[in-house]
């Protein structure tokens, strides 16, 4: 489950010197020093009742000129700062059952009830309302090799609440939770790792199942680059493209890369030819790839 942190006695502080501090140090999610710190500045943070609210009323009155050209998340998200140096700072805003937007959106748009992980790191404290409650869960990443369908033997530690002034972290590819909606209106701060590998890694989304002893599947792998997706597109549109895919299925680093290179390569392919590749594929180093390849040979 996400390291819980106590909150350290910080002084209030306002957003312009948070992120000033945290662009002069940079952030790193993995190392004690840098988590120290992110949580004194987050919790210095969380304690100024008055920021966001400034914050939000100037992006209003700016007709959300700033959020509509920096967010790349969706609305429930309200970018606050965001650094060159591989992270970004955010406001999260977590609607109840009783909130319209909620009740128009549904619960699939706030990840509610949604077991997963996350391929990066990130600090988070409860800032405004009740919290939202999460169901955690422990596994060992070190045993699953992240195919669909396979086991993670997970073991439901506690369901807890993001009260105002929690803090707690949660690590790229070791916390699993599922997220249920608070009993009012909620914010969230986080602090969360950015950096150029986060796009390369999967993420989990889990299924429970209905049986007590399942303990838990990997339901699907989510993650996605555009590039990935344009490799799909340039084979069907030329030579060239499909001389590219090949390359990528025999060398890329990432695995996720290589099989939707293979897959690419087997889109444009009839017969015996789309059996060859995905056969071959079937030879890769990675056991995502080597099942996804068996997956599709056999559809």
């Amino acid at each position: 489950m996400p390291r819980a942190i106590t909150p350290p006695a910080a002084p209030t502080l306002d957003l312009a010197e948070v992120t000033a501090r945290l662009d002069e140090s940079g952030v790193d999610l993995t190392d004690e020093a840098s988590i120290a710190q992110c949580a004194n500045l987050l919790a210095g943070l969380a304690q100024n009742r008055s920021f966001l609210g400034h914050h939000l009323i100037a992006a209003l009155k700016a007709s959300y000129t700033d959020q509509l050209a920096a967010n790349r998340y969706s609305a429930q998200v309200f970018l606050l700062h965001r650094s060159p140096r591989g992270f970004y700072l955010r406001a999260n805003l977590w609607p109840s059952e009783r909130d319209a937007a909620y009740t128009t959106s549904g619960p699939a748009a706030f990840s509610y009830g949604v077991p997963h992980d996350h391929n990066f790191s990130f600090l988070t404290a409860g800032y405004f309302g009740p919290g939202y409650i999460s169901d955690h869960y422990d596994y060992d990443p070190e045993a699953v090799d992240g195919r669909l369908g396979e086991p993670l033997n997970l073991t439901f530690v506690e369901r807890s609440r993001l009260d105002k002034g929690k803090l707690m972290l949660y690590r790229a590819h070791r916390d699993i939770h599922r997220q249920l909606p608070p009993e009012s209106l909620s914010v969230s701060l986080n602090i969360m790792d950015e950096g150029e590998q986060v796009p390369w890694r999967d993420q989990y989304i889990v299924d429970l199942g209905q049986e007590a002893d399942k303990h838990g599947t990997i339901a699907s792998r989510p993650t996605l680059t555009s590039g990935e997706m344009l490799l799909r597109c340039a084979v069907h549109l030329t030579d060239n493209g499909k001389d590219l895919a090949d390359q990528f299925a025999r060398t890329h680093p990432v695995p996720r890369v290589r099989a939707n290179a293979i897959a690419a390569i087997a889109a444009v392919e009839e017969g015996a030819g789309r059996a060859a590749v995905l056969e071959r594929g079937m030879g890769d180093s990675d056991a995502r790839v080597r099942d996804d390849c068996a997956r599709w040979l056999a559809l």
